[in-house]
């Protein structure tokens, strides 16, 4: 029997925001997580991009806080200004039926004016940096937050946000309602998760992994060699497709692909960390519009990118382990409709690529380009004389 947002305990008024939307039934994450959190517990969610997860703490949030409330009562913690965005437009709407206002925070745009348009917000959305500046500044107050939501907790970790995100907890109420989301719950979030929360309900959504094994998502590895490589994505890029997102490991290694691409005739739009708020947001519209139906992006600029269009992801760098290959190649699948993951590798890359593939279930597809696994290799970066795997 399908289980509805009512029975879970939404509004009339939100679940017929979500009906006119197409929205009609919970997916699994929302369905565990939603009658916990209404009812005020803590909530720990292992949930990776695409589960859902948004709407699984937005609603509990929009339902909880106040029209009354004359200052911010809820807060979401994200790590990327595009995540940021993106769940600032979807709390927006589900929230207007009920009088909730959302407010967001993040860096590459004036702190005054920004501010100014938090005020009276009843929920703030903010990446760690600018929040913790602006809370230092006095141009935002978080005394009166009742429910903070830490969204891919272990992201913000990596990319060392942990003491920004430590100094904003200080400033909270000590009575609050916590709700942590995160691709993992071992190690070091485990331990964040002990600080931050109270006897917490423990959630676990489907992985990507789990849900490419039904075949949604094809996963293929290609054997390339440096001189080959730049021809082997044309060739991808020119196969019956709709958007295709390929991941590099550099900011500059994004622009030169994309300058390359274009060259040989693919329109492509690259969208880095170097490049201003402007620019990544208008490059991330001209993708989404598909006015340009190929970007090339780094890990930390496509953070947060939650398109159904997507119908390749094309790893021309490979991730540096099994947990960045399923957050890139989650990105494709969505929505019911079928995905292709592909990884371009390298001679030297083989081993530790074969290794990757092998420990998420894709040691067939792996072999079957003529590739074996193996242990990794290590080689010398230019950068510093450093090792690194690949």
């Amino acid at each position: 029997m399908t289980q509805s947002f009512g029975a879970l305990g939404v509004s009339a008024e939100v679940e017929a925001s979500l009906a006119d939307r197409g929205i009609v039934e919970p997916f699994r994450i929302q369905s565990l997580v939603i009658p916990d959190a209404l009812a005020g517990r803590d909530i720990l969610g292992k949930a990776p991009t695409g589960s859902g997860k948004t709407l699984a703490f937005g609603l509990p949030v929009v339902e909880l806080v106040s029209p009354d409330d004359r200052k911010p009562a809820a807060l979401v913690l994200v790590p990327t200004r595009e995540l940021a965005v993106q769940v600032t437009e979807e709390l927006t709407l589900v929230g207007a039926p009920l009088g909730i206002s959302v407010g967001v925070a993040y860096g590459g745009v004036p702190v005054a004016a920004q501010a100014k348009r938090l005020r009276g917000a009843h929920v703030v959305v903010a990446t760690p940096g600018r929040l913790h500046d602006l809370a230092q500044r006095r141009l935002i107050s978080l005394d009166a937050i009742r429910i903070l939501v830490l969204d891919e907790a272990d992201r913000m970790l990596d990319m060392g946000f942990l003491p920004q995100v430590e100094r904003i907890v200080d400033r909270l109420p000590e009575q609050r309602q916590t709700m942590l989301f995160s691709a993992t719950l071992d190690g070091e979030i485990g331990e964040l998760a002990r600080r931050f929360t109270t006897a917490p309900s423990r959630f676990e959504a489907q992985l990507p992994s789990e849900r490419h094994s039904s075949g949604e998502v094809e996963h293929d590895f290609v054997a390339v060699t440096m001189d080959d490589k730049l021809d082997r994505l044309v060739e991808l890029l020119e196969t019956d497709r709709e958007l295709a997102l390929v991941f590099v490991r550099t900011k500059r290694g994004a622009d030169r692909l994309a300058q390359k691409l274009r060259g040989r005739g693919v329109e492509a739009a690259a969208m880095h960390g170097d490049m201003s708020q402007s620019q990544r947001e208008r490059a991330l519209d001209r993708f989404r519009n598909g006015k340009v139906t190929t970007l090339i992006a780094t890990d930390v600029a496509a953070r947060g990118l939650d398109l159904d269009d997507i119908s390749h992801v094309i790893n021309y760098d490979p991730p540096e382990d099994g947990k960045g290959y399923v957050h890139r190649v989650g990105r494709t699948g969505r929505a019911g409709r079928e995905g292709r993951g592909v990884t371009l590798v390298l001679p030297e890359q083989q081993g530790e690529v074969g290794r990757v593939a092998a420990l998420l279930g894709h040691r067939e597809k792996f072999e079957a380009s003529g590739m074996k696994p193996g242990r990794a290799k290590l080689v010398y970066s230019s950068r510093k004389g450093r090792r690194s795997k690949w």
